[in-house]
């Protein structure tokens, strides 16, 4: 049962009418003749010798030279049933009833559509490189365009030639439709690519994850990975575990590697990856192979100032410290004790695996020399050895290796010493008594002067109270002068025992020194070392052995008192 219009809802009608309309003006519109210029799509309906015949949708069909079919290269490709586009080149039709169209301005006019496009939206196209011309190439995008030379690739060219021929994704770089002037770039193009294939790789991308790589730069401080479209770096630090000098010790360029992906900076596009993170971290099990006390060997690579770093495996270097290399104090640099390359054995010190480090210590495979001290040397017995230091009240000589002796400035001389400099410099080799060994507190004192002739003791031994000695004036106090009586003994005559001089100015001392004259000792102490001297006492005696002789003499003969007077004065011999 047929249903009548007026029996429809009004929304139905309305879309009925609509539909009518809209096929009644395509029918209407086949019938009217196209309009020259008018850009249409068509189908092929048939290819001859000279023309394709093409039904375009209006009553007639029309006719495209099928020269215009004819690629740069020569070939011509257009078969029945393409559809193509056409551009109506005279809407009138030609007396076989024909009308005729063009392919080739229809393709140029998609073609600048397509540029446009492709300029503004930021788009590539396709291009076939036609020719080499001045300064680059002639290219065909659907219309002809000017590739320069230096965009051609992104990396420098030696061969353009090999280019000609080819198809190619380009970017529109500059555009004049009005000059019909195009500019594009393969490089850019290539670039644009990249770009995006190293975006996409950089999304995908997540810390932690192992990929395959390639090996593409080395330098000094790491390698640039290919990672399939960007480069990551791996740091020479996570080359290996172990002490790397230069990357190319591991690694090769163009050599596959798998790495694991440390961080990415998607902000910076920047990519850190590891290779040694695959491998077990020999740190965690350190502790357990090297035991605190344990005798290790291993290769010394590394010398600091302050001390020398072993290699005991691969990624695993302990410290031996400079003072841990001997038991000596005295150890300028470690180059002394060792060189890069040198094998050697150490002790452990200290394991710490979480802060990767491991305390070596050479001089521990040698008992201290403190401990056994007492065993090698006694209080009395002489021992040589080098001066390692001297300071204003002391001087510090190294016995043996480890062992340290002190000498006090009142026992390097019987004289006296103002500067211990004055008897000894450093590095000399001296010879010393041992007067004091204390191990627990790792002290030993020793003593020059005990080795000195007793100067003191000659003296008094050959000389006593009332001998007259001969002496120089050596130094000037404000209560007399001191004289040497002889090597290192001297004496005080003290300004009560100076008579005084007539001709002595003021501030002139009593004794000039440097003066060489007779002393009479008139008190000697042996045991405080203490000489004193007199002059007095010497002209006293002068004087007492003169008026001896008077008596003596006028004893003997008989004398006027006028001679015996003269005799006194000393006048009458």
């Amino acid at each position: 049962m047929s249903t009548r219009p007026d029996e429809l809802p009004n929304d139905v009608v309305s879309s009925m009418v609509e539909e009518d309309y809209e096929q009644l003006i395509e029918d209407y519109t086949h019938f009217l003749p196209p309009e020259q210029g008018e850009l249409l799509r068509g189908t092929v309906l048939k290819v001859t010798d000279t023309e394709v015949i093409v039904d375009f949708g209006y009553k007639s069909e029309g006719v495209v030279p099928l020269e215009e079919f004819r690629k740069p290269d020569g070939t011509i490709e257009v078969k029945e049933g393409d559809e193509i586009d056409v551009i109506v080149a005279r809407p009138a039709a030609r007396t076989d009833g024909y009308v005729e169209l063009s392919y080739r301005r229809a393709v140029r006019r998609r073609a600048w559509a397509n540029l446009e496009k492709a300029y503004r939206e930021n788009l590539l196209v396709s291009a076939y490189i036609v020719s080499r011309v001045k300064g680059g190439f002639l290219v065909d995008v659907g219309v002809p365009a000017f590739m320069p030379a230096s965009h051609v690739d992104i990396r420098p060219v030696s061969n353009l030639d090999a280019f000609v021929g080819q198809i190619t994704p380009v970017k529109v770089v500059k555009l004049g439709r009005k000059r019909g002037n195009v500019v594009v770039s393969r490089r850019l193009a290539i670039e644009q690519e990249i770009e995006a294939r190293r975006q996409a790789i950089l999304e995908a991308l997540q810390e932690g994850d192992i990929v395959a790589g390639t090996v593409k730069t080395l330098t000094d401080y790491g390698a640039f990975i290919d990672l399939g479209g960007i480069d990551g770096l791996l740091h020479i630090s996570d080359i290996s575990y172990g002490r790397l000098q230069h990357p190319s010790e591991v690694l090769s360029e163009g050599q596959e590697i798998s790495v694991k992906i440390l961080k990415v900076d998607r902000e910076k596009g920047r990519v850190a990856v590891g290779l040694k993170q695959l491998l077990p971290d020999p740190w965690e099990t350190v502790a357990e192979r090297y035991p605190v006390g344990s005798r290790v060997v291993g290769r010394v690579v590394n010398l600091t100032d302050y001390g020398a770093f072993v290699e005991l495996e691969p990624g695993v270097e302990g410290l031996i410290h400079i003072t841990e290399m001997t038991w000596s104090r005295h150890l300028k640099h470690p180059s002394k004790v060792f060189k890069v390359g040198d094998v050697t054995e150490a002790v452990v010190l200290d394991v710490k695996p979480e802060e990767h480090r491991i305390s070596l210590s050479l001089k521990r495979l040698e008992p201290d020399p403190w401990t056994t001290v007492a065993e090698r040397y006694s209080v009395g017995s002489i021992v040589e050895g080098r001066v390692r230091k001297v300071t204003d009240t002391a001087v510090f000589v190294e016995v043996e290796e480890g062992i340290e002796a002190r000498i006090h400035i009142s026992e390097l001389s019987r004289r006296r010493v103002n500067h211990p400099s004055e008897v000894v410099k450093k590095g000399q080799v001296v010879k010393a008594a041992v007067v004091q060994i204390d191990p627990a507190n790792r002290r030993m004192a020793l003593s020059m002067k005990e080795l000195e002739p007793d100067e003191w003791e000659e003296f008094c031994r050959t000389h006593q109270v009332g001998d007259v000695v001969r002496g120089k004036v050596t130094r000037v106090a404000s209560f007399g002068v001191f004289v040497e009586v002889a090597p290192r003994v001297e004496g005080l005559c003290h300004n009560s025992e100076i008579p005084p001089m007539p001709d002595r100015q003021p501030n002139e001392p009593p004794l000039p020194i440097g003066l060489e004259r007779e002393f009479k000792i008139i008190r000697l102490n042996e045991a405080e070392r203490r000489l004193g001297l007199s002059i007095k006492a010497l002209a006293e005696d002068e004087e007492r052995s003169r008026l001896e002789q008077y008596q003596r003499q006028a004893a003997a003969a008989t004398m006027t008192l006028e001679e015996a007077i003269q005799l006194k004065q000393g006048r009458l011999r």
